[in-house]
C-alpha cells in the first residue's frame, strides 16, 4: 500500500512538472495539462476540483517562470499591468458561471475553444513580431479589451489562460512571441490567484495535490523557460510547439469527453 501511495505522489509530482516545463517554454499551456492531467492521469474525480487546484498551482509555478523572465528582459511590464488589471475582474466573474455549468460538459467546451485557438496561432505563425512594442495610448483601449476578455475565459474555465494570453497580448500590441510569453505570466499568476480565491471559497481544492504540482511545476519552469531562450531565435519554432501542444491535448480531451456524454 505504501509503494502504490509513493507511486502516486510521484506521479502527481511529474505531473507538475512537465506543467511547469510548458508555462516556462510558452507562457502557457500550463491548465489546460493540468486539468487533463490531474482527470485522467491523476484520478480526480470531480472536474471542478480539477480545475481550482490547478487554477492555484498554475498561478504561482507562473510566478517562478516571471522572475526567470524577468531576469532575462523579456517582460513588457506596462503590458502586462494594463493586460491583468483588466482581466482580474473579468475572471472572477467567468469563475462564478463557470462552476455552475456540469465539469464534464466544462472540459469539452475548453477543449473546442484551445483548438479554435490552436489555428489562430498556426495562422500568425511567420509573423515575427515588432522588438520595440509596447502598449501607448493608441493600443491601450485594445489591450485592455483583450485582458477583459481573456479574462472572462480563463475564470469561466478555471485557468491560467497563457494560451489565450499571449496571441491577445501578440494581436494588440504586435509584440515578438518570446516577449508575450514573459508578459503573460503577470496575466497568468493574477487570473490565476483570482480564479483559485473563487474556487477555493466553494471548497474545489486538493491542497495536497496543489503543494506537489507547485513543487514540480517550480523545477519544470526553470528548464522551460531555458528552454524558450534557446529558441527565441525563431518564433515560427516556438508558435508551432505552442499550437502542437494544444491540439494534442484538446483531441484527447475531447476524445474523452465524447465517450462520457
Amino acid at each position: 500500500m505504501l509503494t502504490l501511495f509513493s507511486a502516486h505522489l510521484l506521479l502527481e509530482l511529474m505531473s507538475g512538472v512537465l506543467v511547469g516545463f510548458t508555462l516556462g517554454l510558452i507562457g502557457g499551456g500550463g491548465s489546460i495539462l493540468a486539468v487533463p492531467l490531474m482527470v485522467y492521469l491523476v484520478g480526480v474525480k470531480n472536474p471542478h476540483v480539477a480545475i481550482g487546484t490547478s487554477a492555484l498551482a498554475v498561478a504561482i509555478n507562473a510566478l517562478v517562470g516571471l522572475a526567470q523572465h524577468a531576469r532575462n528582459h523579456t517582460v513588457k511590464w506596462r503590458c502586462a499591468g494594463i493586460f491583468a488589471s483588466c482581466g482580474i475582474a473579468g475572471a472572477f466573474i467567468g469563475a462564478a458561471f463557470g462552476k455552475t455549468v456540469d465539469g464534464k460538459k466544462l472540459l469539452l467546451f475548453f477543449a473546442l475553444l484551445m483548438i479554435g485557438v490552436g489555428i489562430l496561432m498556426l495562422r500568425g505563425r511567420h509573423n515575427v513580431g515588432c522588438q520595440g512594442a509596447s502598449c501607448n495610448r493608441h493600443n491601450a483601449p485594445k489591450v485592455m479589451g483583450y485582458g477583459l476578455g481573456t479574462g472572462l475565459l480563463s475564470g469561466f474555465f478555471g485557468i491560467g489562460g497563457g494560451f489565450l494570453i499571449v496571441p491577445g497580448l501578440i494581436a494588440s500590441t504586435g509584440m515578438p512571441i518570446l516577449n508575450a510569453v514573459g508578459t503573460s505570466l503577470v496575466a497568468v499568476s493574477a487570473f490565476g490567484f483570482s480564479t483559485a480565491l473563487s474556487y477555493m471559497l466553494s471548497g474545489y481544492i486538493d491542497w495536497q495535490l496543489a503543494a506537489l504540482f507547485i513543487l514540480g511545476g517550480a523545477l519544470g519552469s526553470l528548464f522551460g523557460t531555458r528552454t524558450a531562450r534557446r529558441m527565441s531565435g525563431s518564433s515560427n519554432h516556438l508558435t508551432t510547439v505552442f499550437a502542437c501542444i494544444i491540439f494534442i491535448v484538446a483531441i484527447y480531451m475531447i476524445w474523452q469527453g465524447v465517450q462520457k456524454l
